[in-house]
């Protein structure tokens, strides 16, 4: 799909997110209203009501935060190819955006770097320059896209290749990864469950797995699409 790809300028990556409060009531009047004219479209449209449509509110970077984003290094060492893993995680949404500005700003900040996710042009990137901008920080260099127009946005999404011009064609990870024989990410839970596993269950580090086991999927899917055979476990390392 694309020739002389240089996995070592490639950052692939997946976040997790949930509901800035966990309970529609815990919002305050005015962001109860507010949330109930963002949603009114899908309030109509599903027949239910602002706050039984809340649980979604996770999706949207007005009303969510950030508690997860896992990082993936694809290297070769010793002739193999191999992943590295690193996952920044936590309650204190600002600690651990400070924490992944300052990674991206250290190593990666130039043009010779882009990011690749799954649906990552159209949820990933945009929900953490919004929640980074909220939190009165700074966009690093990767993700301060002001003014360029889609073209120049050097990033790629693996939903998006997978499209081939079909633009209201929208694919899972998960029916891809099926379909191309990859191990599936989902096979303990799904993004539906992040909030009540984190609010409910309090296990932060099953989040992150879970996080992990998206961006090696990512990983192995966009190999596939290069025509590469897949990654094996042994040399998969979280760092």
């Amino acid at each position: 799909m694309f020739k002389n790809i240089d996995y070592s300028k490639i950052l692939f990556f997946d976040i997790e997110t949930v509901p800035e409060t966990y309970n529609f009531n815990d919002l305050d009047k005015r962001g109860q209203d507010l949330w109930d004219k963002k949603t009114k479209f899908l309030q109509q449209r599903d027949e239910v009501s602002a706050e039984q449509i809340y649980e979604r509110a996770g999706i949207y970077a007005e009303f969510g935060k950030v508690i997860c984003i896992s990082l993936g290094f694809v290297l070769q060492k010793n002739e193999e190819n191999q992943i590295r893993l690193k996952s920044i995680a936590g309650v204190d949404e600002k600690k651990l955006l400070v924490e992944f500005i300052d990674l991206l700003d250290s190593y990666y900040n130039s043009n010779d770097f882009i990011f690749c996710a799954h649906n990552g042009k159209e949820f990933d990137i945009p929900f953490l320059s919004r929640r980074i901008l909220i939190n009165g920080l700074k966009l690093p260099y990767l993700l301060n896209n002001t003014g360029k127009k889609p073209w120049e946005v050097k990033h790629l999404d693996t939903m998006e290749m997978w499209k081939f011009g079909d633009y209201k064609h929208y694919t899972s990870l998960d029916l891809l990864t099926h379909i191309f024989k990859i191990p599936t990410p989902k096979d303990d839970m799904d993004g539906s469950q992040v909030a009540s596993v984190f609010y409910e269950d309090q296990d932060l580090d099953r989040i992150i797995h879970y996080c992990e086991k998206d961006v090696i999927a990512t990983i192995q899917l966009f190999r596939k699409y290069q025509g590469e055979s897949l990654i094996d476990n042994e040399f998969i390392q979280i760092v």
